[in-house]
């Protein structure tokens, strides 16, 4: 008999319908994915201007934070979210601006304050 606690949380083993095998979800297949704070744009010393909200990062993606400043240094614009195959970089040069790139996966929301 199943324990009632336990009830429908990783759900019964399935078999794969095109496959010769039995999948059994893990804990690990659980935990693979991340939630990141989302924010498509974000003027300084605002809240979120638009596209606010939470996404969930798959194994190959990460939270990230964007920072758009100009070329002089002022801050022009940030946005946050998930992204596959992100990486940290540098005062990337697009046109007269520098962007900077933060990823994370460390903790749920780990790009809220980086």
């Amino acid at each position: 008999m199943q324990n009632p606690s336990l009830k429908g949380e990783m759900g019964p083993p399935r078999a794969c319908e095109t496959c010769s095998h039995v999948h059994v979800p893990t804990l690990v297949q659980i935990t693979d994915t991340i939630q990141c704070k989302m924010c498509h744009i974000r003027f300084p010393g605002h809240r979120c201007d638009k596209g606010r909200g939470i996404c969930l990062a798959t194994e190959e993606e990460a939270c990230t934070t964007g920072t758009i400043v100009k070329s002089d240094g002022t801050p022009w614009l940030a946005f946050l979210g998930c992204l596959k195959n992100c990486a940290n970089v540098n005062n990337i040069k697009w046109s007269i601006y520098l962007v900077d790139l933060r990823c994370c996966r460390s903790y749920d929301f780990c790009n809220e304050y980086i």
